[in-house]
């Protein structure tokens, strides 16, 4: 008989499943976490290096795993099923595994592989690249997971701005100069280029103009401003330093420009109605520049007065700030254009898009690259950011072409109760409503106080020009004038543009501080959010159509929104009802009349009084229901206590407080703006309740309601006014008795044949007729020549007289009044005449001149003398004109888009009625609403018992013992909630669900881009070990930024001095004579720099030896001991990256003179090895140095980058006599920076 052992081998259950999760899971989140790494910029450690460690990792693995089991060959029974275990090779395992299982081969294509993948390890794509950049295809192969991230990385061939094209000495170029547009595009027209060169990699640099409006803002918030422009100054300038003389390339390079828009900047002359003078506003603008300046430069500086540029529009003020950034004041006189916010933005929309851009001689290729990367960064007049805040919105721009707009985080500044709210109410919008926005569509509002918006967007004709679209109907007011940032990004999303939102982008603004002017910003705000909103959902169809970001979903999201304001009173009213009942123990009808009482006046004293009125009650009421809300705090813990934690009201409330905590934990640095919560709480009836009502019934007014002042009017609009009166007195004596009594419109405008008359009390006139009025009109005439005269007599004396002791009858003095009007007649060059080449006005004190000056009085032209140039509160800067071609431009605009509008009383008349019609309708329809909501939702609580619903959840048991038969009956008892209620409940309780998940992936995104951001040095070597190419490309900027510095460049003392504490006494004495002294013009940020940088030397290769102070060293106190310590590694680092410029400056100076140059054989000279000292930078960089060529004789030349103005540049580059020769290489005259930068900033 044969036996037979039979060996059964069970299997793992559903082993196969598990290890295909395993695989599909591991490979999903290998692809995830190495795209991370590659958004990050952390490829080289994070990515190329685990992908290729994977095979000879995961070979090593194997291979120990077969030892092991060699061994035991039980090492892995519970581990790993037997019959799923791999085939090891046998015998002698290294030459069996080299020779029979061909390792060897393995070897050569991993070889193969790192070398075709090298490009992985040195990636140059840009901060949080999209999938696209990143990889060929959006897919991965799971098997060969590391072959097919390696693989399908795609190479970054772009081409890179090299610092060789960008032509950096562009900056501070003339206005008629059309390379002043964009410094990186050539002079030359299209017809110069090569037929094949469509485009050029410098077109592609970020170009940013910061465009701000202003109206009445104090001087304090200007300060805020500027000195956040000055930073961005300061922060362009040393990024473009760092590329022009270190040599490197800077992925976060920007061009940058303001261009600053004051509404209604003037008002009438004291001298002269018919002339216009800059108001207060401007003034102290003008005087906050230096201030700010030196406020961020951190010693006193003095920029030069701004040149002065009369315009269609009013006039612009041009300055040049130390980092030779353009700053342009638009000053706007409301009688010559339109104003208010909307209408500057269009001013700057078509100047800066359709002016500068668009009419650049330039191919069609050219300027769409331009438009996609040029920005307009806008701003309010009272912001406050920091340049990364702004390199973080581009960042956003270049990961995503079809963005159109960014905005960042704003924080509101200010001190008092109604900013603390604003704290915890801009903190939980920006956590949880931008985020949600931003996750599952587009964000709908980008505020105009931040935010960047893509020139390309902005251009779109269904964009720019139905911005420009002029309010005919009364809902246009509403929706195109009260929130005109909301709309332009309505306009955005409606023609496919993406809108996002950046939480580390931080800016800062002030805050209406007062209650008044809180409601009346709400008041613009509330209203046009809904009709905005309201505009895109009844267009929903079409938007998801168009536009890829915003889906089904999202409008299901948006419409709730729209719902819960829509029915956000109603909710609170029941909610105050509620709470009554459970805090004061009332019935619920009592509660409701109590509630109702104080609702329904509040709305008749909105659509019944005025303003001030409202405001009054507005205040009252919501003090009192700050009072209130207390006891509905207490109301709702008692009514929470009996309902359970299980109860819908208790979940809600539990799951709304615990979002708001863990997106303040998610915030560590806003996290104390959950603080002011509580006062958050108890103004939720003022601003959910009162502050809507308020809102909407005051639809009808359209004025902006916030910085109002009075404005100077005109005798005209003063004897207009005063007639009004007049007539109006008249008008209410007809109505009256005493009118009934006298008869009707006799009055004093009649007078009798037989007068007769007791004082006042008693009057007979016979054969009346209506008395002439020629004598008075003419008295009228007489008095206003009388007084035109006398202003001029005071004029001419003041004038003559500047110093006389009488005092002023002029608020304004007229000494502003120069010699600007008599040479008026010679032209424009004549008028500049009256200015030096210093920026100095000449001096004109004699008697004949103060004649002259009162002749052209009457005669000025708004393009040539306008009276405002003249203002000594503007400076002694130069005056400038516009060309033909931009005076026209403006002409044109102004003529069909920005025209005033003209104050016509019949259409004025028609828009007020159709206003009031609206707020009508408006009030109907959202009171109808929520009476309705309210009315069910009340009559169901009062009918509980009988029609309501059992809550599943926080179920009470009654326990009842019956003696009768001794049992214990044991009778759950369930919440009864009514159906409206529950459904209201889980309405609000998706979105706050809803809101805190998005928050919760924007979290995760703001930390990407944050990582991306920064420099993670754990990983990288040390600066000891780096090259010198590499540490300066490292440090480049920061570098600069300590080299340009302002302060110390005069041996000041500085605050941050390792002997601070040693010389506190005398830096005191020092600063305070320093304030004693004038501040100082300035040179310019670069000139700082090149002290600094060509008189750079370390200590061990000082001439003195180690140890010994260099002898340029007080030239350079910011490398000194009291000064900043740079590391020695980074001064040797510089000194290489200053002998290197030189010597290819000087090598490219001599190939262009010419080798055969007898004045210039010394071959010694060019020795590649010469060591370049102190000595030799003065040598190759002054214009009398000793490497100049013998032979040429050259014109006279400036000796410093800051000295002289555009003027004495241009007429001295007309005077020199330089040999065709000369010019064969351009960059010669440009390397060798005589004279070619920014006049704004010379010596006066």
């Amino acid at each position: 008989e044969k036996l037979e052992e039979i060996i059964q081998l069970d299997s793992w259950n559903h082993v196969h499943i598990h290890v295909l999760l395993i695989q599909i899971f591991s490979a999903y989140l290998a692809y995830i976490f190495g795209k991370f790494a590659c958004k990050i910029c952390i490829q080289g450690f994070s990515f190329a290096f685990p992908v290729n460690l994977t095979i000879p990792v995961a070979i090593s693995l194997l291979i120990a795993a077969c030892g092991l089991r060699n061994d035991d060959s039980c090492f892995f029974k519970n581990s790993l099923p037997d019959y799923l275990y791999w085939q090891c090779p046998s015998g002698d395992f290294l030459d069996d595994f080299i020779s029979n299982e061909h390792a060897w081969i393995w070897l050569i294509w991993l070889l193969s592989q790192t070398w075709i993948t090298l490009h992985i390890w040195a990636p140059q794509c840009e901060r949080l690249a999209s999938t696209e950049k990143l990889f060929v295809t959006p897919m991965y192969c799971s098997l060969l997971i590391d072959q097919s991230l390696c693989l399908n990385r795609r190479r970054d061939d772009e081409g890179e701005v090299k610092t060789e094209e960008l032509e950096l000495d562009r900056v501070g170029m003339e206005d008629n100069d059309i390379s002043q547009y964009y410094e990186t595009i050539s002079i030359h027209t299209e017809s110069s280029q090569p037929a094949n060169t469509k485009t050029k990699t410098s077109d592609s640099i970020t170009r940013i103009y910061s465009c701000a409006t202003m109206w009445h803002e104090t001087k304090s918030e200007m300060m805020e401003m500027l000195k956040s422009l000055f930073r961005m100054d300061e922060d362009q300038s040393a990024r473009r330093v760092a590329q022009k003389y270190l040599k490197v390339v800077d992925p976060d390079y920007y061009e940058f420009e303001t261009h600053i828009f004051f509404d209604d900047a003037f008002e009438l002359s004291d001298v002269c109605d018919d002339w216009n003078q800059v108001n207060q506003f401007v003034r102290d603008f003008v005087a906050s520049v230096d201030t700010a300046g030196s406020y961020v430069h951190q010693t006193n500086i003095r920029l030069r007065p701004p040149k002065k540029v009369p315009t269609p529009y009013g006039g612009r003020l041009i300055y040049t700030l130390p980092g030779k950034t353009k700053m342009i004041v638009h000053l706007k006189d409301k009688s010559k254009i339109r104003h208010k916010k909307r209408w500057s933005q269009c001013m700057y929309m078509y100047y800066l898009l359709g002016h500068k851009l668009m009419e650049l001689p330039i191919s069609v290729d050219r300027k769409e690259i331009l438009a996609e990367n040029t920005y307009l960064l806008t701003l309010d007049g009272d912001i406050d950011f920091q340049p990364e805040a702004v390199t973080l919105l581009v960042d956003l721009m270049k990961k995503n072409k079809m963005l159109g707009a960014a905005c960042g985080r704003i924080h509101p500044v200010g001190s008092g109760p109604m900013v603390w709210y604003q704290l915890f109410e801009y903190a939980i919008g920006h956590w949880l409503q931008k985020a949600t926005e931003h996750m599952i569509g587009c964000v709908m509002c980008s505020p105009g106080c931040f935010s960047l918006f893509r020139a390309k967007a902005l251009m779109d004709d269904n964009v720019m020009r139905k911005y420009t679209t002029k309010s005919d109907e009364p809902r246009h007011y509403v929706q195109y004038d009260q929130g005109e940032d909301r709309w332009l990004c309505t306009l955005l999303l409606q023609r496919g543009y993406r809108v996002e939102y950046s939480a580390a982008s931080d800016a800062y603004t002030h805050c209406p501080e007062g209650f008044n002017e809180f409601f009346n910003q709400r008041r613009r705000w509330v209203p046009s959010t809904i009709a905005n909103i309201f505009d895109l959902l009844m267009d929903y169809k079409a938007t998801v159509k168009i536009n890829d970001n915003i889906s089904l979903p999202y409008i299901w999201y948006q419409s709730m929104l729209m719902m819960g304001t829509i029915i956000g009173p109603g909710t609170i009213f029941l909610m105050l009802v509620g709470a009554f009942v459970a805090a004061f123990k009332i019935g619920n009808w009592d509660s409701f009349k109590y509630n109702l009482v104080p609702i329904v006046v509040y709305t008749a004293t909105c659509l019944l009084m005025k303003s001030k009125w409202q405001l009054l009650l507005s205040q009252l009421l919501s003090t009192f229901y700050a009072l209130i809300m207390m006891a509905v705090i207490v109301g709702t813990a008692l009514q929470l206590g009996e309902d359970g934690i299980g109860s819908p009201s208790a979940i809600f409330l539990m799951a709304m407080v615990g979002s708001f905590f863990i997106a303040a934990c998610l915030h560590p640095q806003e996290f104390w703006c959950i603080v002011p919560g509580l006062i958050y709480l108890l103004c939720i009836p003022s601003m959910y309740l009162l502050l809507i009502i308020y809102s909407i019934t005051n639809l009808n007014v359209v004025s902006w309601g916030t910085r109002e002042v009075a404005v100077k009017k005109t005798k005209k609009e003063l004897e207009e006014e005063r007639k009004a009166a007049m007539e109006a007195v008249k008008t209410k004596k007809k109505e009256g008795i005493w009118g009934l009594i006298k008869g009707g419109d006799g009055g004093d405008e009649e007078v009798g044949g037989i007068d007769w008359s007791i004082g006042n009390v008693f009057r007979i006139m016979l054969f009346t007729h209506k008395k002439e009025s020629q004598d008075k009109e003419q008295l009228i005439r007489i008095a206003d020549s009388l007084d035109s005269l006398t202003k001029r007599l005071d004029h001419i004396e003041h004038v003559i007289d500047p110093h006389s002791s009488a005092p002023p009858k002029q608020r304004r003095k007229s000494s502003r009044l120069s010699t600007r009007g008599q040479q008026d007649t010679m032209g424009g060059a004549g008028g500049m005449a009256a200015v030096s080449e210093g920026g100095e006005s000449i001096d004109m004190d004699t008697e004949e001149d103060a004649s002259h000056t009162t002749e052209p009085l009457e005669d000025r032209d708004d393009l040539i003398n306008p009276f405002w140039i003249e203002d000594r509160d503007l400076g002694r800067g130069e005056v400038d004109y516009l060309s033909g071609a931009e005076i026209q431009f403006w002409k044109d605009l102004i003529e069909k888009y920005l025209h005033p509008l003209d104050a016509d009383k019949v259409k004025q008349a028609a828009l007020t009625k159709g206003l009031a019609e609206l707020r009508n309708n408006v009030v109907f329809s959202f009171g109808i609403m929520n009476a309705i909501f309210v009315l069910i939702v009340f009559l169901l609580t009062l009918n509980k018992d009988k029609i309501y619903l059992e809550w599943p959840f926080g179920v009470r048991h009654n326990i009842t013992f019956k003696e009768e038969t001794q049992e214990i009956v044991i009778t759950p008892e369930y919440l009864h909630l009514e159906p409206i209620g529950i459904v209201l409940v889980f309405f609000f309780f998706a979105i706050v669900v809803i809101q805190f998940v998005a928050m919760l992936f924007h979290r995760f995104g703001t930390i990407s881009h944050i990582l991306a951001s920064t420099d993670l040095n754990c990983c990288k070597a040390k600066e000891d070990v780096l090259t010198d190419e590499a540490l300066i490309e490292k440090n480049a900027v920061e570098i600069v930024k300590q080299m340009q510095r302002l302060k110390g460049l005069d041996d000041e003392y500085d605050s941050d001095s390792a002997a601070s504490n040693r010389l506190q006494t005398r830096r005191t004495i020092h600063n305070l004579d320093k304030a004693r002294t004038k501040k100082r013009a300035i040179g310019t940020l670069d000139v700082a720099f090149k002290k600094r940088f060509f008189a750079l030397s370390g200590e061990e290769d000082a001439p003195g030896g180690p140890g010994q102070p260099h002898k340029n060293s007080s030239q350079t106190p910011i490398l000194g001991p009291r000064h900043h310590h740079m590391p020695r590694e980074t001064i040797k680092a510089l000194e290489h990256a200053r002998d290197n410029l030189i010597s290819e400056r000087k090598q490219s100076k001599m190939q262009t003179l010419g080798a055969s140059n007898p004045h210039n054989n010394n071959n010694s000279k060019h020795r590649s090895n010469t060591r370049i000292t102190g000595e030799t930078v003065d040598k190759v960089f002054q214009p009398n140095g000793g490497l100049d060529n013998g032979g040429f004789d050259a014109g006279p030349s400036s000796n410093t980058d800051d000295e002289a103005s555009s003027t004495a540049r241009n007429s001295t580059r007309n005077s020199a006599r330089i040999p065709a020769y000369r010019i064969q290489d351009r960059s010669v005259l440009s390397s060798s920076d005589q004279g070619n930068t920014s006049s704004a900033t010379s010596k006066m």
